[in-house]
């Protein structure tokens, strides 16, 4: 029995990590672009090229992310981003993540991995793109 539910969930679960990551993502790029919720603190304004960079990076592959489209690209790229983020922003004021502010990326980094093998799941454009398999 618990193997049913865990066929029938487990799809629908991946979607929802899929695209509640992907919208928490997408706000890493408002707060670059749009200083919304608010502006990212001690970023300095006109943003730097490599926030520039990095937020088109988040905002591109947030939006795929969100609707399931070229998910395991889209995650990979996202990704190998963050974990550059942590080596260049993070990883220099310490070895410690909770002490570097570090933890946020390190997560997004490997929920992007996972994404990046295990695709967008249910309700994925991915999903209606690809025929079923039996």
């Amino acid at each position: 029995m618990l193997d049913t539910v865990n066929v029938k969930w487990t799809p629908r679960v991946l979607a929802i990590l899929r695209i509640m990551t992907a919208l928490l993502f997408l706000e890493h790029a408002t707060m670059k672009f749009l200083q919304f919720p608010a502006a990212i603190p001690g970023v300095p304004y006109p943003l730097p090229a490599i926030m520039l960079v990095a937020g088109t990076i988040e905002v591109i592959t947030a939006l795929l992310m969100l609707v399931g489209f070229y998910t395991r690209l889209a995650a990979f790229i996202a990704s190998g981003e963050m974990a550059a983020a942590y080596f260049m922003a993070h990883a220099p004021q310490g070895f410690w993540p909770a002490l570097n502010f570090g933890e946020p990326a390190i997560l997004f980094c490997f929920i992007f991995l996972y994404l990046a093998l295990a695709g967008g799941g249910a309700w994925a454009i991915d999903s209606a793109r690809r025929p079923a398999m039996t």
